[in-house]
C-alpha cells in the first residue's frame, strides 16, 4: 500500500508540472499574438509619406539640357522636354525628383539647366531664374451616384509658376545647400502668384515631407492627395455631373523668358504634352526668366 501511495504521488506531482508548463505555452503564444497584431495595427495606422516608390522614365547615364518642366501638385510628377535624347524618349516623367542650383561658376561658363542621370538616378540642375510651371488641382470627395462609392473628383486645374531657386531668398536661407542635390516642396499654392522659394527640403523626401508640415501643419498636396486616394479608392476627373474647369493664364501674364528655343511665348504649353503654340512650328520656351511677383515664404 505504501508503494501505491508513492507511485499516486508522484503522477500526481507530474501532472500538476504539466499543467503549469502547459499554462505558461498558452500565455505566452497569447503574448506574441497580440504584440504582432499590435505591430500590425501601428503599421496600419503610419502616415503614408515615406511609403510611396519613386517612379521615373528610363534614361541612359548623362547630361541632357532642359528646355521646359512642369509639376502637378495632385501627383506630384515632374514633366521634363530634354534635348540631345538620341532615340530614347524626349519627355522626361519622374515623382520625387531631387533638384540643385547650379553654382555661379558653372552659370558664368555658359552652362544652363540640364537633367543629371548617373547610375539610373536623375538630379535636376537649375538656373536661379528657372521657372517649373506649377499646375495646381483642386479634387474633392464626392459620393458617386452609380456606384455609391466615395471617390476623389478633380474639380478643377490652375496653373502658375514656381521659381524654387530665384532671387537672394533661397540662397540666404540654404546657403551652400542650395548647391547639393535636395528634395524640395513649393510654397502653399496661392491663385494669381508665382510661387519663389521652397515650403520645405531636405536630403532625403521624408525629412522634406516632415519640415513642410513643420511649416504649415499639414503635409504637402501630394502626400495629401496620396492618403486620400487610399482612403477613397482613386483619383479622377469627373465623367458625371458638372464637368471640371481649368483656369489659365492670358498671354500678357505668362513668361516670356529666353532659355532654350524661342524667346517669345505664346502660350503656356500642356502639361500633358509639350508641343509647338507658334504657327512657324518654333517650340515656345517658359523655362527661364525672372519672376514679376512671388509668394515669399
Amino acid at each position: 500500500m505504501e508503494t501505491l501511495s508513492v507511485i499516486l504521488s508522484r503522477r500526481a506531482t507530474f501532472l500538476r508540472q504539466l499543467l503549469s508548463l502547459s499554462l505558461v505555452l498558452l500565455l505566452a503564444s497569447t503574448s506574441v499574438g497580440c504584440g504582432i497584431s499590435s505591430n500590425s495595427g501601428e503599421r496600419a495606422n503610419a502616415p503614408a509619406k515615406q511609403t510611396a516608390t519613386p517612379i521615373s522614365t528610363r534614361l541612359a547615364d548623362g547630361q541632357y539640357p532642359v528646355q521646359q518642366a512642369s509639376y502637378e501638385d495632385a501627383t506630384g510628377e515632374y514633366r521634363l522636354l530634354l534635348l540631345n535624347t538620341g532615340a530614347q524618349a524626349s519627355v522626361f516623367r519622374s515623382t520625387q525628383l531631387p533638384m540643385a542650383r547650379l553654382s555661379d561658376e558653372a552659370i558664368a561658363k555658359g552652362e544652363k539647366s540640364y537633367l543629371q542621370v548617373e547610375n539610373g538616378k536623375p538630379t535636376l540642375y537649375l538656373t536661379e531664374d528657372f521657372r517649373i510651371e506649377y499646375v495646381h488641382t483642386v479634387a474633392q470627395t464626392v459620393e458617386n451616384p452609380q456606384t455609391g462609392e466615395q471617390e476623389r473628383v478633380v474639380v478643377r486645374q490652375e496653373t502658375g509658376f514656381w521659381a524654387p531657386f530665384a532671387g537672394a531668398l533661397a540662397g540666404q536661407a540654404l546657403g551652400s545647400l542650395l548647391f547639393t542635390p535636395h528634395y524640395y516642396f513649393p510654397p502653399v499654392y496661392q491663385p494669381g502668384r508665382d510661387l519663389v522659394g521652397y515650403g520645405g527640403y531636405g536630403r532625403s523626401y521624408g525629412q522634406a515631407v516632415d519640415r513642410y508640415q513643420q511649416r504649415y501643419q499639414s503635409p504637402p498636396p501630394e502626400v495629401r492627395n496620396r492618403q486620400a486616394f487610399r482612403t477613397t479608392g482613386r483619383l479622377r476627373s469627373p465623367t458625371y455631373g458638372q464637368p471640371g474647369s481649368s483656369t489659365r493664364r492670358t498671354p500678357s501674364e505668362r513668361s516670356t523668358g529666353s532659355g532654350y528655343g524661342s524667346s517669345r511665348l505664346r502660350s503656356a504649353p500642356s502639361t500633358r504634352s509639350f508641343r509647338s503654340s507658334s504657327p512657324s512650328g518654333r517650340r515656345s520656351s517658359f523655362g527661364t526668366g525672372r519672376s514679376r511677383s512671388g509668394s515669399r515664404r
